[in-house]
């Protein structure tokens, strides 16, 4: 379960990570403001990276802790937690030479959301959650 997480984080954070830059790529585009001299490709791939493979360990820890209900738990923890972090783009200092400053939040805040929508996209490709017993029975 171990390897099969961590490959699920590490799977998860490369896609969440060329999501990000090819969302970049196209926001920059779009509204003609270039933010990739503070945010390179590189930092985003690693915390994407990063932060998915921290989703995998806590993933493994919430399936000790919480056997069954591991999954709905991890999952709303996961997505509050990914949330909660929108707040870091908007209180962001940015150097006084960029131009539309304004418009990096609405490039950094969606990219916040990859993760968790890689993680929940590919988990069932990893994991197979519903048992037979827990399975709906067909009504006569």
């Amino acid at each position: 379960m171990y390897k099969r997480s961590l490959f699920l984080g590490l799977v998860s954070g490369v896609l969440s990570g060329l999501a990000s830059v090819i969302y970049q790529r196209v926001y920059n585009a779009a509204v003609g403001a270039d933010f990739s001299n503070i945010v390179t490709i590189a930092a985003i791939m690693v915390a994407s990276i990063f932060g998915c493979s921290l989703a995998a360990i806590g993933y493994v820890w919430f399936s000790k802790w919480f056997k069954t209900k591991a999954n709905k738990v991890f999952n709303l923890v996961f997505v509050v937690l990914c949330i909660l972090t929108l707040v870091s783009p908007i209180a962001f200092k940015l150097p006084l030479t960029v131009q539309s400053p304004e418009l990096f939040p609405g490039m950094a805040i969606p990219m916040h959301l990859f993760p968790p929508l890689a993680w929940l996209t590919l988990h069932p490709f990893f994991f197979r959650d519903a048992q037979p017993s827990q399975a709906i029975p067909k009504q006569v």
